[in-house]
């Protein structure tokens, strides 16, 4: 396994330090190394000077503003963000609806969203969740009937991370009641600017009502030629999105809990408490966990349910790093103190981690029937 940088991607890195620290307001990255709130103004001003720059997407296909890097580079590019404190672009367009239309959308879809997509033109929000179908997904009950041109959404999604302010939905809904659950599931295109759809906010245990919502389909219309992929296709492509939250790429987050944990290591005097001594260990373990698996990716090594391994992993360095700082700072610091409490949000995001646990033991273990 292969630990150090190279002198080529060491170039890369210094190249890529110095356009995060100069390209991008120092304001904005202030104010995101401080956890406060960053507006939707400063997230867009940050992603339109990344994406001028060919650096929004680049795990995308070339042809539509991607990257032909190698893994380690990537792992790079978002490092390098995270520890310049630059505001990363946002995960529903850059990391799930993008990638996911590139691969199944029809070409005319291709060539209608994903440059918005890439440009932050358009937001978006993925309706999978129900309040009966999270970790059990193909149990979803939300509808689409055709009607002439059309189908017609009816249900209910609840966990929608920013439909508040979301131009575009990413729906899972059945068009197929008479085929086994998995297969009858569609995906769709939904406008979230008509008739027929209301969003309600969920208020976290931080206080922040602005992240997760639920959203209530009553008839909404979405032209035929908004299926994504083939009818029936919806579940293969639900897979590919939750995907992208385990893969190796998403421990980037390393970088971030590690920054974090030497910020709080520096304030502190004396003796560091056993909470922020583990949160180190726990850090630096899922730094070269991340190494290895990009020096497994470089030798053409594929992961599949290894996905919920990294995934759970993340889960915990992520609490560890939340109990550190509620040992260190307590609740004085309250943008700490929001982390920790939305680090609890982490074993649910993208799959509980009961489920993961259970994928692991079936499918890489072989335990259970």
């Amino acid at each position: 396994m292969q630990l150090a940088l190279t002198p080529e991607e060491a170039a890369f890195r210094d190249e890529l330090r110095t356009f995060y620290r100069t390209k991008i307001p120092e304001e904005i990255r202030e104010r995101t190394r401080l956890g406060a709130e960053v507006s939707r103004e400063d997230i867009v001003t940050s992603h339109k000077i990344l994406n001028d720059n060919g650096l929004a997407v680049p795990n995308w296909p070339v042809e539509w503003g991607g990257k032909d890097w190698t893994p380690t580079q990537q792992q790079i590019w978002l490092d390098e963000m995270q520890l310049a404190s630059v505001p990363e672009p946002l995960t529903f367009n850059a990391n799930m609806v993008g990638p996911v239309i590139a691969e199944f959308g029809s070409q005319e879809i291709k060539e209608r969203f994903l440059p918005p997509t890439a440009a932050l033109d358009i937001w978006w929000c993925q309706g999978f969740s129900e309040p009966e179908a999270g970790s059990d997904l193909a149990s979803l009950t939300t509808t689409a009937v055709r009607d002439g041109d059309d189908y017609l959404i009816t249900g209910h999604k609840i966990w929608t991370s920013y439909s508040d302010v979301a131009d575009w939905c990413l729906v899972l809904a059945r068009t197929d009641k008479a085929v086994p659950k998995h297969r009858g599931i569609s995906a769709f295109i939904v406008s979230m600017h008509q008739p027929g759809i209301e969003q309600r906010p969920l208020k976290m245990i931080s206080g922040v009502t602005k992240e997760f919502g639920q959203v209530a389909f009553d008839g909404a219309r979405v032209p035929a030629e908004n299926m994504v992929g083939a009818p029936g296709e919806g579940w293969k492509l639900a897979m590919t999105v939750v995907s992208h939250e385990r893969e190796p790429s998403t421990l980037g987050f390393s970088a971030r809990y590690g920054k974090t944990v030497r910020h709080m290591a520096s304030q502190w005097q004396g003796a560091p408490p056993e909470e922020l001594t583990w949160a180190w260990v726990q850090t630096e373990m899922l730094r070269l966990h991340v190494r290895r698996r990009l020096s497994e990716q470089l030798d053409g090594l594929t992961h599949g349910p290894q996905g919920s391994l990294d995934k759970l992993l993340m889960t915990w360095v992520e609490q560890s790093v939340g109990h550190a700082a509620l040992k260190t700072v307590g609740t004085a610091d309250e943008e700490l103190f929001g982390a920790y409490m939305y680090s609890r949000a982490q074993s649910v995001m993208g799959g509980t981690s009961q489920i993961q646990k259970n994928i692991i033991a079936q499918r890489i273990l072989g335990l259970g029937g």
